[in-house]
């Protein structure tokens, strides 16, 4: 088997010679991830997953790390640092080079392999992912925690649904079954759904299992057509079913070394067209068991109990199995090297046996060859001879199973001489001798039927008394004490029980059956008569420590007296701990090598030799706080020389005091069920029980009538609470109306005096700008005259300068005439002015220069004042015709409100005329109706009242018209109006901005808000407005008066024609 460590490397080779893999273990490769620091560790594989194609595969670590492992082309590399560790991983996505990660932080991540870049985030889970299911088209992925599951579109990353359920319904595991389009869920009540992936519409729901083999299923398997559904749990037995008979077809139970079963996983193979018939089955021993499901014949296994496996998953062809193992490695197996043997052709029929020379035989060894093959003729001469061997059964046995299988060859006697000469066992066989020596029975069945009922009360909050680091060890220790408290109700009150059970629980926290047998098999032998004084400690057994410590050294005791320590202080706490608390690991292992392998009184005798070692320091002890931190803590001994005092002790004690005369025998427990253990003061433990059920239940009761009182008051204060904040929220209100109250009069005023200070402010500005124009204007002309000044003072210099050149001139030419006899002098001089005049030359033309670029300067700052002047202007004049116009939208505004609300009355008076009119034409048909009823009677006077009546229509319609002419005259005047209104409002504005036209279209609707922002930016605006508002009222009170009178009109006229006529009267 070759290994390979990663170390710190990102990639390389996985092997560095052709791996063999032999057809006993089948391992290519193992590999660990180990880190070189300064306190180097190995990094633990968490998750490993296989791509679509099965030659390579994923792993991640418990530190985040991702690598990617090329089975066919001998490469490792590293993709991806999460920094957190990966709790599932999927490889077999659409796009080959992507994978998703599943994170402790409850997110789902998808990489790139090959550019190692974040394809993609996924969020919303709210416990950790422990399982990613990918559609066989890649396109799909379901992700499942123990709360919810999601569905995933993998193209846009986008969650299409989720599946909620309740929280005392878990989920155990939601799958795609391979090659369709099925979606399997599975719940912790048993229950089974598919689901269709399109419409996530239910299929069909598989019925429960039958009530003779019910279990609570936590693992699944399909096979490759999805045809089969493997199912298990804490049992060793398998259920099958058939997805398409949707029923329950085989229960296949395990040997009875499985207990639980942690995962499965069918093998694929080529030529079954998906119908898979090995199934792989992880236990929880950490051997993979591979069955056929259709012979159920173990056909080979994985893994062992020294180097168990902690998952495991195949690939998809079936050549690879990757194993993650209980030590963090990764193991690769080839599945062609296991199935080595299973898959060899059949042997011959025809067997040949061969017998060796006659000079080689004698009476007491014969030699015999069974070879298979062909038939061989007989050998005709004595160089054709066979060697064969003699195949001598192994007497030291096989270790291989050690934790399981007991040897034949072993003997207590041998083994105390083994222990007497080395001092204790070989650490490889440790754990064998002491299964051996205790004889333990392994009772599963009646284990798990311990296990079954669940953790104890008494131990339900042992983390509080004793925090251990260590969860995986604190559950252990939880389970394994919770046993002992199903198994003897003592244990439940013996409050020393943790700190006797816990260096076994520590020792073998991988095999809790063997961890509790151990502890009870030490109670029933080690600890006799150790509950007869329950709950004090074991006086009896004290007694005897005490006698042989009399016997072999007085003067330790009778110090012990002098200071009043007993034996509960010198030699229980020894007892209770069983010396864990004062040796090393390895000085306790050695111990309880030779504990186990003497008669029980070996232990009472380890304490008595443990005080006579140590008699030195414990003369020198004095105080009792002393003494109790001596035998609470690790003392520097040698525990060979104890153990050697502890044999001198068992063999010079006399027998009277010997603890041999009063401790039975070893004895075993029994086969299939634990031995009843009631030697204690049985109504002791039961008067504790019950008055501790007593209590609970009248804590129970104070509970419920506290809570009880505790809501009832809650109810009376909250609504005392609402009561005072009624009263409260009433007072605010009132008071908040009349603070509302003050302060609209408050702003009334404040308004009112803006307006004022408006108008002053305005007025003020007004006389600034005058004056701010006025005093430009000045400094302006003073410039102006200043610039002139200068120019003048200018021209004055350079008048003073051309007379001062040419009287110089002059006077040079006089010196010229009068000094003529010497030239050298004089040309001298005339080079000097020559560069003189030259010198004045440049700076001439640099003054004129000079003067240009000042009025050049000039110039510009004066264009640049005119024209900010000019700008200037042109806003103060584009302001006041913005205000102007805004006054003058304001008035047309409310003009057109005027109107409309005007509008709006005549329209209800014609609505009320309407009224009136068809009362009226009512009670004329009703009239008719009468006049027709008595037209017999009043034959006399049908002429007379047809001309009334034909009067009475013509003034009826008569009206009509005169209506109808008022309504349509009204309506013209009033379109007229609001034509001429929209006109007059629409002229001013045919030269602003369009945006500006808008602004006043929109504040000609009836806006208050926006009237008062008008009325505060002009004043006087408001003032012509408020005027106009008055003659408005006035104008529409008088048109309520003219409309009120035409209605009491209408009302006398309506009576008058009610009228009956004289006639009817009569």
């Amino acid at each position: 088997m070759q290994s390979t460590d990663l170390g710190n490397k990102e990639s390389g080779k996985l092997w560095h010679r052709k791996p063999s893999p032999a057809a006993r273990d089948g391992i290519i490769v193992n590999i660990i991830h180990s880190t070189s620091d300064y306190l180097p560790k190995v990094l633990r594989f968490l998750n490993v997953a296989f791509d679509s194609s099965g030659d390579c595969l994923i792993a991640g670590d418990h530190q985040g790390n991702i690598y990617v492992f090329d089975l066919y082309g001998n490469r490792f590399n590293l993709v991806q640092r999460t920094a957190q560790a990966c709790t599932a991983l999927a490889f077999n996505l659409r796009r080959k080079s992507e994978f998703l990660v599943a994170l402790a932080d409850y997110s789902i991540k998808c990489f790139d392999r090959v550019t190692k870049e974040l394809v993609s985030w996924m969020r919303g889970h709210e416990s950790s992912v422990f399982s990613i299911s990918v559609h066989a088209s890649g396109r799909y992925a379901i992700t499942t925690s123990s709360d919810t599951a999601q569905l995933w579109d993998l193209d846009t990353f986008q969650r299409k649904r989720k599946l909620n359920i309740l929280q005392s319904v878990g989920i155990q595991k939601v799958f795609f079954l391979p090659l369709s389009n099925t979606i399997l869920s599975c719940f912790k009540d048993n229950s089974i759904f598919a689901w269709e992936c399109d419409t996530l519409s239910c299929r069909y729901q598989l019925p429960a299992p039958p009530e003779s083999s019910s279990i609570l299923y936590k693992v699944f398997a399909v096979t490759r057509d999805g045809r089969i559904l493997a199912a298990g749990g804490k049992s060793n037995h398998l259920h099958l079913w058939c997805l398409e008979a949707k029923q329950l077809f085989r229960i296949i139970q395990m040997p009875t070394k499985v207990r639980a079963i942690r995962h499965l996983e069918f093998l694929p193979d080529s030529f079954d067209a998906g119908s898979n018939q090995v199934l792989g089955v992880l236990s929880q021993d950490g051997v993979m068991r591979f069955v056929n499901i259709q012979t159920c014949k173990l056909l080979f296994e994985i893994g062992s109990l020294d180097e168990g496996i902690s998952s495991s998953v195949i690939s998809p062809h079936g050549r690879y199995i990757a194993s993650i193992m209980e030590n963090g490695s990764l193991n690769i197996y080839s599945v062609q090297a296991l199935t080595q043997e299973i898959n060899k052709p059949p042997p011959p029929l025809v067997k040949v046996i061969e017998d060796l020379p006659k000079s080689k035989l004698n009476s007491g060894d014969l030699k015999i060859k069974v070879t298979t093959g062909r038939v061989l003729r007989p050998a005709k001469s004595r160089e054709n001879k066979i060697q064969t061997r003699i195949l001598k059964q192994d007497l030291a046995g096989s270790f291989e199973n050690k934790e399981n299988e007991l040897s034949d060859g072993l003997n207590k006697k041998r083994l105390q001489v083994l222990l007497k000469g080395y001092g204790e066992y070989p650490m490889k066989y440790r754990m064998f001798i002491w299964r051996s020596l205790l004889q333990l029975p392994e009772n599963h069945t009646a284990f798990s039927s311990l296990e079954d009922k669940g953790v104890h009360v008494a131990f339900l909050n042992l983390q509080k008394k004793y925090p251990i680091k260590s969860r995986k060890l604190l559950r252990v220790l939880q389970r394994t004490l919770s046993a002992l408290a199903h198994w003897s109700a003592i244990f439940s009150d013996t409050p020393y029980l943790p700190l006797l059970a816990f260096p076994f629980v520590k020792l073998f926290q991988n095999n809790q059956l063997i961890c509790f047998e151990v502890v009870a098999t030490l109670i029933i032998n080690w600890c006799q008569h150790w509950f007869e004084y329950f709950p004090n400690p074991p006086i009896n057994i004290l007694s005897m420590i005490e006698n042989v410590l009399a016997f072999h050294d007085k003067d330790l005791l009778q110090h012990f007296i002098d200071h009043d320590i007993t034996s509960q202080l010198y030699a229980w706490p020894l007892l209770e701990t069983v010396f864990s608390e004062v040796l090393t690991r390895e000085e306790w292992l050695k111990l309880f090598d030779n504990v186990f392998s003497n008669h029980p009184s070996f232990l009472l005798m380890t304490v008595v030799a443990y005080n006579i070692h140590c008699r030195a320091p414990l003369l020198n002890c004095s105080l009792k706080d002393d003494f109790e931190y001596f035998f609470h803590h690790r003392n520097n001994l040698d525990i060979s020389v104890v153990i050697r005092e502890v044999y001198h002790l068992m063999d010079t004690t006399p027998t009277d005091i010997h603890p041999n005369s009063m401790l039975h025998v070893f004895v075993a427990l029994t086969k299939g069920q634990y031995p009843v253990f009631n030697q204690y003061p049985k109504f002791i433990v039961d008067y504790q029980t019950q008055e501790r059920e007593r209590i609970r239940i009248d804590e129970l009761d104070y509970l419920r009538e506290r809570q009880m009182v505790e809501d009832m008051q809650a109810e009376v204060d909250q609504q005392r609470v609402e009561d005072e904040a009624w009263y409260q929220k009433q007072e605010l209100l009132r008071k908040a109306e009349e603070t509302r109250r003050e302060l609209l009069l408050q702003e009334e005023e404040k308004m009112i005096q803006q307006r004022q200070r408006l108008a002053s402010v305005k007025r003020e500005l007004k006389v600034k700008e005058m004056h701010l124009q006025d005093a430009t204007r000045r400094r302006f002309l003073k410039l102006q005259q200043d610039q002139r000044e200068m120019e003048l003072r200018r021209l004055d210099d350079e008048i003073e300068r051309k007379v001062h050149m040419r009287d110089r001139e002059i006077a040079t030419t006089a010196k010229d005439l009068e000094m003529r006899h010497l030239e050298l002098e004089s040309q001298k001089r005339h080079y000097e002015k020559n560069l003189i005049r030259n010198q004045e030359a440049v700076a001439k033309e640099m003054r004129e220069d000079a003067n240009a670029f000042r009025q050049k300067v000039d110039l510009e700052e004066h264009m640049f004042h005119k024209l900010i002047e000019t700008d200037q202007t042109q806003n103060q004049k584009t302001q006041k015709l913005i205000e102007e116009n805004l006054a003058k939208a304001g008035q047309a505004c409310l003009n057109a409100d005027w109107r409309i609300q005007a509008l709006y009355k005549q329209r209800c008076d014609d609505l009320r005329r309407n009224e009136c009119y068809q009362e009226v034409a009512r009670l004329l048909r009703e009239n008719r109706r009468k006049e027709t009823e008595v037209l017999d009677a009043m034959m006399g006077e049908e002429a007379k009242k047809w001309e009334e009546a034909k009067e009475k229509d013509f003034h009826l319609k008569s009206e009509k018209k005169a209506s109808a002419l008022a309504d349509a005259s009204r309506k013209w005047f009033l379109e007229k109006e609001i034509n001429g209104a929209l006109e007059h409002a629409e002229r001013p504005y045919s030269k602003v901005p369009r945006y500006q036209i808008g602004q006043v279209a929109s504040s000609c609707l009836p806006q208050t808000s926006q009237l008062n922002d008008i009325s505060e930016m002009d004043s006087s605006t408001c003032i012509s407005l408020n005027q106009r508002r008055i003659q408005w009222d006035t104008m529409e009170r008088e048109l309520a008066e003219r409309v009120r009178n035409l209605r009491q009109r209408l009302t006398v006229q309506a009576r008058n024609r009610r009228r009956p006529p004289p006639l009817l009267a009569t």
